[in-house]
């Protein structure tokens, strides 16, 4: 019987296109990038244990659980509101991040995890047009005062559903978003965002990278 080896792969090795495409003057308007090798585990309090699943989080990821419609940061991991009396524990750091175990271990009898580690990508987008480029595919308000940094939602996007959240600007000081979306749909929401990037101009980074 023949082994069988088995790698991993990002979910839009084909899809993905580094470089520059659509509007060729100045600098691109959008830049595009993925992550597919995260650790993420969706937390979820059981009844009347809010306050022990917020001191094991502080405790385990040096933050607490985020406030509604937020996320907190804490060393390697960002803690992502998901709903009520849940969130995700996200890090694009899987081997420094604490592991399933590790966090069993902390949330025992006090919370309910799941593991979705490889069952999601992560989609950034951000630059200077980033807004008006996701303008065309959610019905979300973006602007600062509405969306500022730390902001989080459940939401969808072309009928998928994403976990969307507002992260630090980038260094140019442009707006920058992340989306958590299922692998599955992960390659028909790239090109959505691709498309609407186009008229700006949108660099996209090669397979794999993040920041």
């Amino acid at each position: 019987m023949p082994d069988f080896v088995w790698s991993s792969q990002s979910p839009l090795k084909k899809a993905l296109v580094p470089g520059r495409h659509g509007a060729g003057k100045g600098a691109p308007g959008v830049a595009l990038s993925h992550v597919s090798d995260i650790a993420l585990v969706q937390v979820m309090a059981r009844r009347g244990r809010n306050a022990d699943v917020a001191k094991a989080a502080k405790k385990l990821f040096g933050a607490e659980p985020p406030a509604a419609l937020k996320i907190s940061s804490g060393k390697v991991v960002t803690l992502v509101w998901s709903g009520p009396d849940q969130f995700l524990a996200f890090s694009e750091l899987p081997q420094t991040a604490p592991s399933i175990e590790q966090q069993e271990q902390a949330f025992s009898g006090s919370a309910s995890l799941s593991n979705q580690s490889d069952g999601r990508c992560l989609i950034r987008i951000s630059g200077p047009n980033a807004r008006d480029a996701l303008a065309k595919m959610t019905s979300l308000d973006l602007h600062d005062s509405v969306f500022p940094v730390g902001s989080a939602a459940t939401t969808s996007i072309d009928h998928t559903a994403v976990n969307f959240w507002r992260e630090a600007d980038d260094a140019s000081g442009n707006p920058a978003y992340v989306a958590l979306v299922f692998t599955s749909f992960s390659d028909t929401l790239w090109h959505l965002f691709v498309e609407s990037s186009l008229e700006y101009g949108v660099e996209v980074a090669a397979s794999g990278t993040g920041h």
